[in-house]
């Protein structure tokens, strides 16, 4: 028995992923988000459905601060034996911000902080405690490839330079919100991939996967957006509009299940380095799009964003 470490696990795609796991069994589990009252009452419903017990960590993933006292937690959890060894690290927690950029009590810009930066430092603080065999998944999106209707839809993701990235509109130049957004899923990618061969460098059994859990329309990750536009999207013409244009089309039951699967599932034991798609109702092993095949651009970014967070300042 291992333990799951996910973020962002009480609601949408991971409280579904989440579910999943309780109902196979055979892990310890802990929740990690912001709202801790929020991620309590979660976790209390789902420890007495299932008969089991659920440790929770507060962090603000969009704070280097809060990252590193949650990443601390954890370890504490797991080296006093209050959950088992770590084994599978879900880095699910992301979010849209509209409009123009907002920046986090560090002065990052605060997409970026969140989807990319917040779980990078997670990453690294807790990498070395991730057990043989173990995974970490990476939640994508294939907005991050501008040769898809998915990224043409957002926005075509800008150059992945980490530095500019985190201080997007400082000098009067903001990017606009869904190049913000596509931009920092190609990130997400590229530490995945680096961080496989990095691990494959040093011998390590230790997956790095990707997953893609399509569209999926029913979920919060557009809680910026004004509310008629999110009811919008949520229609049943919206959804058969967006499968017409070509949309990858995820939903939360399917979607909940495929990150439950990658992460633990044996049939993805040796899937690290891959980019895997829930694609209308098929979960299968996809291309990515070709900037986040180039390892030099995977190496500087993993550089920069290592000085952003301060690893190397410990």
């Amino acid at each position: 028995m291992g333990t799951v470490l996910i973020t962002g696990g009480h609601k949408g795609i991971g409280l579904e992923a989440t579910r999943k796991i309780l109902e196979q069994g055979g892990f310890d589990l802990i929740m990690a988000g912001r709202n801790r009252a929020e991620v309590d009452a979660v976790a209390r419903d789902l420890a007495s459905r299932y008969r089991t017990r659920i440790e929770t960590v507060a962090i603000d993933i969009a704070s280097l601060a809060s990252v590193r006292e949650a990443a601390l937690a954890v370890r504490t959890m797991t080296r006093e034996g209050v959950v088992a060894p770590l084994q599978v690290l879900m880095l699910n927690a992301g979010a849209q911000f509209m409009g123009a950029p907002q920046y986090t009590g560090d002065g990052l810009e605060k997409t970026f902080a969140t989807n990319c930066l917040g779980h990078f430092l997670l990453l690294n603080l807790l990498l070395d405690d991730v057990q043989d065999r173990g995974r970490v998944v990476f939640t994508a999106s294939g907005t991050h490839d501008p040769d898809t209707m998915d990224g043409r839809m957002v926005g075509k993701a800008a150059e992945p330079d980490a530095t500019r990235l985190a201080t997007d509109g400082k000098d009067g130049k903001a990017l606009q919100w869904g190049v913000r957004y596509s931009t920092s899923k190609l990130c997400t990618i590229l530490y995945a991939y680096e961080l496989d061969r990095r691990l494959r460098a040093r011998g390590s059994s230790v997956q790095s996967i990707a997953l893609d859990p399509g569209l999926i329309v029913e979920t919060g990750l557009s809680r910026s957006a004004p509310m008629i536009a999110q009811r919008l999207t949520r229609t049943s013409f919206a959804k058969w509009l967006f499968r017409m244009l070509g949309v990858t089309m995820g939903s939360l039951p399917f979607s909940g299940d495929a990150l439950a699967r990658v992460a633990t599932d044996p049939a993805f034991a040796d899937a690290s380095g891959k980019y895997i798609q829930s694609n209308n109702g098929r979960l299968i092993e996809a291309r990515s799009s070709a900037m986040s095949y180039d390892v030099g651009r995977a190496r500087k970014l993993w550089a920069d964003s290592d000085r952003l967070v301060g690893l190397n300042a410990q």
